[in-house]
């Protein structure tokens, strides 16, 4: 195995998008994505068994599609990697399954990695050239996690400083989103609803920010109640009889969603000392999010880092970055015993053994 510039393919399938990337060392070959979000929509919202049936149904086709873009064959791969965890359990053993049979069938070593450190990953993908130092703050915001954490090393040692005690920030969206009457998935269409909308308007609640929330919380994060008050907001202006502004509540929303990621985030690297901040999860394509982080970092003195949005957004070539990473750091391959595991913990970079109880 060729542990100075390995050649990897990593298999992404933790919730709805089934991904396949291919990477040698630091530099991107293919990025292959499909989505199911469309068989999703009709229900709203994320649908476990709909979810794993789609990766079935796209995983042989996105593998071909990714090799063929990246111009290689299986004999030339150096390893195979996948998402053991965390997310949907069906969905991360359709994918965990597919790179178990490829490593034996073509003899190549097996790497199971964690997928939130993957997105972390991605950014060593980033063409600009600017080398990735630690240690760094990293916000992960998505559909399914909403997670802050200090990366004092990508391979050896990531820590949880605060995660959603509740909703996700991409799920708080969703809701928010229906209640509106707009259509999943919920983030772009909050964004585009907030266009010309007023932030100041309503003041929304800030979840875990007051004072006596920031000694136990400071750098958790809630979005229940804010769902809440939005949805008690528009209850009050239909009984009312007024006609809900939309684009007052959604850019109301959104400003409460921002403030409260941002400024977490801000806190964790002045507390800590770290003067790097990345971005990552499909949320951070909110224009709002990144013009927001890009101005209080700015002041902060705080390097902002966002990798470009195919790179943000679940993908396998995230997971082959995090999996050359190890290689490249000497860590051996992964047992073909190991499973998926939904909660797996993000200080758990690699899954590396069966553990007890698997």
């Amino acid at each position: 195995m060729n542990r100075e510039n390995p050649l990897v393919l990593g298999i992404e399938s933790s919730c709805d998008e089934t991904g396949i990337g291919i990477v040698r060392g630091t530099t991107l070959l293919s990025n292959t994505i499909a989505s199911s979000m469309d068989e999703h929509a009709r229900y709203g919202g994320v649908v476990p068994e709909v979810a794993a049936r789609a990766h079935l149904e796209a995983m042989g086709p996105s593998i071909e599609a990714a090799m063929t873009e990246a111009g290689v064959t299986f004999e030339e791969l150096d390893a195979i990697a996948v998402t053991s965890g965390p997310g949907l359990s069906g969905a991360l053993m359709v994918g965990v399954g597919a790179a178990k049979a490829l490593a034996l069938s073509t003899g190549k070593p097996f790497y199971a990695v964690n997928h939130l450190v993957g997105h972390v990953g991605a950014d060593i993908l980033d063409t600009r050239g600017e080398p990735f130092d630690y240690p760094t703050i990293a916000l992960l915001v998505s559909g399914g996690h909403t997670s802050l954490l200090l990366v004092r090393d990508l391979v050896g040692d990531v820590e949880l400083l605060g995660e959603t005690i509740d909703d996700a920030a991409g799920e708080a969206f969703d809701k928010v989103a229906r209640i509106l009457g707009l259509p999943y998935p919920g983030g772009p269409q909050i964004d585009r609803a907030a266009e010309g909308g007023n932030p100041a308007a309503i003041r929304f609640p800030r979840g875990l920010s007051l004072p006596k929330d920031m000694a136990a919380h400071r750098y958790d994060f809630s979005f229940s109640g804010l769902k809440t008050a939005v949805a008690r907001w528009v209850e009050r202006a239909e009984d009312a009889g007024e006609e809900v502004p939309i684009a007052d509540v959604a850019a109301s929303f959104r400003e409460a969603v921002v403030d409260v990621l941002v400024t977490k985030a801000i806190n964790a690297c002045t507390d800590l000392g770290v003067p790097r901040l990345l971005l990552g999860g499909g949320v951070v394509a909110n224009a709002r999010l990144r013009e927001v982080a890009a101005e209080r970092a700015a002041a902060a003195g705080v390097a902002l880092r966002i990798p470009p949005f195919s790179l943000c957004t679940d993908n396998g070539a995230m997971i082959a970055a995090l999996a050359a990473q190890l290689i490249m750091a000497g860590k051996e391959p992964s047992s073909l015993g190991v499973a998926a595991d939904s909660t797996l913990p993000v200080t758990e970079i690699q899954v590396a053994e069966l553990t007890a109880g698997s």
